[in-house]
């Protein structure tokens, strides 16, 4: 039994490996590949007599540790500079005016659908409404650098958004002001507490001495995200401010008692910490993807109801997003950047938690699965026909 786990666990990474580099080849965003393969190895399984009932468990924690691990990637990717005050701010700008929009929309119409609280409404609309830096990071890989920073930090602050509108609504009492209340407070908490976190940890990776530092690093990061979301507060910022501060340690070091603190090797630590953080998000992003395939049910995804709303949540994204974008100046063709907004690992983890909270109508489950492979495939057909015109139109 033993031998046969290691091997099926070590046939399905090798696969995802190869799934992966074919669809960085072609230009196909793995999330669609992997679900798909997940959908159809369920009836296939189920043929065999292999019943998987743990995935419906371990989908929600193996997509919050990808969650985190994604965070990290970007963040250990961006170099905070003067010249990037005015990308911080226009991507604050877009991630939070689309995410106002999407929710409002979203909400009156669960509203009027599911004769549902105010609370409730924004509750279930918040998922829809937050960018998958899970998804949108890897996928803006053909965009010119300026591009993927810009995704990276709109993805990143839709996500932190996102997560805590959706927790404050959970820590409320029911009411709008008590959400608001909540938000406040725990946005101003989270931010401060955050900061401190991140401080902290980058200071065990700077100080450790030996072979294995990088292992306790990330068992503080997991363990301080947990507590974060135990306390309704919004760890994914902390996970932000320490992939910064790991790339640019100067932002600490700068003070006087703290400037020997960065030795010679750093660079050399870093590098060989940005190799493991990629690695073990490729290993996370392959499970949790395939599991989700798996775990979808069939009948809520072929629902007339569940392609209805995933069209109408389809068309308020974009329709939305393409208004936005035509009001602010953006670092390369805005209709590039149009199509890079897809729902992914955030937008179902946030679903399963409202789902706990109250009953929600099966089809809304098929929805989400559809959200998501629907704003992959825009990605996916924007990348076609952006290969498909002249060099200098690409560009």
């Amino acid at each position: 039994m033993a031998y046969s786990a290691i091997l099926s666990i070590s046939l399905f990474l090798l696969i995802v490996f190869a799934v992966e580099r074919i669809c960085r080849t072609n230009g196909i965003p793995s999330v669609l590949v992997l679900v798909v393969g997940g959908l159809i190895a369920r009836p296939v399984l189920d043929a065999l007599g292999i019943q998987l009932a743990w995935t419906g468990k371990l989908v929600p924690i193996i997509g919050t540790i990808g969650l985190v691990l994604i965070v990290l990637e970007g963040a250990l990717d961006i170099e905070l500079r003067r010249d990037r005050v005015h990308l911080i701010t226009s991507t604050f700008l877009l991630a939070a005016s689309g995410f106002t929009v999407s929710v409002f929309v979203f909400a009156v119409a669960l509203r009027w659908l599911l004769d549902c609280s105010v609370v409730e409404a924004v509750l279930v609309a918040t998922p829809f409404a937050v960018i998958s830096s899970a998804v949108a990071i890897p996928s803006s890989n053909f965009l010119p650098s300026a591009g993927r920073d810009f995704v990276v930090y709109e993805s990143s602050m839709s996500d932190i958004i996102g997560v805590l509108v959706f927790f404050s609504l959970i820590g409320s009492d029911g009411s709008i002001s008590g959400a608001l209340m909540s938000l406040l407070g725990g946005g101003i908490f989270s931010l401060l507490l955050s900061m401190l976190c991140a401080v902290v940890l980058m200071f065990i990776l700077l100080r450790i001495d030996g072979h294995i530092r990088f292992v306790p690093l990330l068992a503080g990061l997991f363990a301080l995200y947990a507590i974060g979301k135990l306390l309704h507060l919004s760890p994914l910022i902390m996970v932000l401010f320490l992939g910064l501060l790991l790339n640019k340690p100067e932002l600490v070091t700068n003070f006087a008692p703290l400037r020997n603190w960065v030795s010679d090797t750093y660079p050399a630590t870093l590098s060989e910490f940005k190799t493991l953080v990629v690695e073990l998000t490729f290993v996370v992003r392959g499970f949790f993807f395939v599991l989700l395939g798996y775990w979808a049910d069939m009948s809520d995804l072929i629902s007339p109801w569940a392609w209805l709303a995933a069209l109408v949540v389809l068309i308020v994204i974009y329709s939305s997003r393409f208004a936005m974008l035509r009001l602010m100046s953006t670092p390369v063709d805005a209709q590039l950047l149009l199509w890079i907004a897809p729902r992914g690992l955030i937008t179902v983890l946030l679903f399963l938690e409202a789902s706990d909270v109250f009953e929600l109508p099966g089809y809304l489950n098929g929805a989400v699965m559809l959200v998501v492979l629907g704003s992959s495939a825009m990605i996916l057909a924007t990348r076609k026909i952006q290969g498909k015109q002249p060099p200098h139109e690409a560009q």
